[in-house]
């Protein structure tokens, strides 16, 4: 005789995904079919660089704003294809969107921050101020 287990129906679905150990393991969010650009981040002795990849997108495409020290970057696009035949039209749409939000440092000078969009890649630069700027070394002279 050999046992099995027998799924009944009058249990919910969610009691069935814990015995099936889904419940405990959520989808990570590129299994829901959600994405996020990754993001290099650089600092140099004049400021910051954030590069975010996001091939296949136009500068038209993204929305960066400042609000006090947080720096927003949002996306949102929708791509529309529609095929006409005789007897039928099909139409096929898809959406994306993301925001990434970043928190920049008191040295950066909030007045000089420009992007641009260059193959596939969204490059932020922020300056630092002048008072964080990394001086040369330089002798004192003894009076």
């Amino acid at each position: 005789m050999t046992l099995t287990r027998k799924r009944d129906s009058f249990f919910p679905s969610a009691w069935n995904d814990l015995f099936e150990n889904n419940f405990l393991n959520a989808p990570t969010p590129t299994q829901r079919g959600i994405t996020v650009p990754a993001v290099n981040i650089k600092e140099d002795e004049n400021g910051y660089t954030i590069e975010m990849a996001s091939p296949g997108m136009k500068k038209e495409d993204f929305k960066i704003d400042l609000d006090n020290d947080l720096l927003s970057i949002t996306s949102e696009k929708m791509d529309k294809t529609e095929d006409k035949e005789d007897n039928y039209t099909r139409q096929e749409y898809s959406f994306s969107k993301f925001s990434r939000s970043f928190r920049i440092p008191e040295a950066a000078n909030r007045e000089e921050i420009n992007a641009e969009y260059v193959d596939g890649i969204l490059s932020v630069h922020i300056t630092k101020k002048e008072e964080a700027k990394v001086k040369p070394k330089r002798t004192i002279e003894i009076g």
